[in-house]
């Protein structure tokens, strides 16, 4: 399935259950630094884009374009595979939670940094990552990540240098991607949650996993099992922020 057509297919409620985390929306914005012309790609319902910058977003499905804000940054609908911007048009490019859907990772890496006079910032999810309870219910995602995810190092080729920060996911994150709900395992219950993750969305026959966790869970050997191990406000999940060209953001987790 293409990422367009799957977005048509599981993106109607998105925008209600991917609301932009405050606190990741920090670190992506200072990544951008004092970039003042931003393209965001594979921008959606336009989560993290900020406000105090002339942007520009580009969204191939129209079920995802529809529900942005009336006064969101102007969409542009194309793929990243080919941006229609020229070489250097912009400070920096900007893609969110998104390279792994796209048709060709190399080409698409390539145009970021082709219209992109300073800097590339990107927020993606390292599938090195060892993972999280979640896969012990639905261990397929291990394999849909491993097989979707590109690696940082394949990241790194297309981009060159770059530094790599770890983001850590807070425990009421309002942002509902796989890993939002780490700390509130009754949410992946809904079908709705599920339906705004595309590697859940994906899966064949969710309905095991779901029946081990709902027993587990009115049984209490989750909690036993993971829930007294979880106790920070925030969680190391495998997000990922990459800025290449220079050097946007500072703070722990540089790699």
């Amino acid at each position: 399935m293409s990422a367009v057509t799957l977005y048509d297919t599981i993106g109607r409620g998105y925008r209600a259950l991917r609301q932009p985390d405050s606190r990741i929306a920090a670190r992506i914005h200072d990544a951008l630094g004092d970039a003042t012309r931003v393209v965001n790609v594979g921008a959606g319902t336009g989560s993290y884009e900020p406000r105090d910058r002339t942007l520009f977003a580009v969204e191939p499905s129209i079920v995802m374009i529809r529900q942005r804000d009336a006064d969101a940054a102007p969409v542009i609908r194309a793929s990243a595979n080919d941006l229609p911007f020229r070489d250097d048009a912009v400070d920096a490019s900007l893609a969110i939670l998104t390279i792994h859907h796209w048709p060709d990772l190399g080409r698409g890496l390539d145009e970021l940094r082709r219209i992109a006079r300073r800097r590339v910032v990107l927020l993606t999810y390292d599938p090195a990552f060892e993972g999280f309870w979640l896969a012990d219910y639905f261990p397929e995602i291990v394999e849909i990540d491993r097989r979707t995810m590109p690696s940082l190092s394949e990241i790194q080729r297309h981009l060159g240098k770059a530094s790599v920060f770890d983001v850590p996911v807070p425990e009421d994150c309002t942002d509902g991607f796989l890993g939002a709900y780490w700390k509130r395992p009754e949410a992946y219950l809904r079908e709705d949650v599920r339906g705004a993750i595309s590697s859940l969305a994906n899966l064949p026959d969710p309905e095991p996993g779901l029946a081990a966790l709902q027993s587990d869970l009115a049984s209490g050997a989750w909690e036993r099992r993971y829930g007294r191990g979880l106790t920070g406000p925030a969680l190391d999940l495998g997000y990922r922020l990459v800025v290449a060209g220079e050097r946007g953001v500072a703070g722990e987790g540089a790699r």
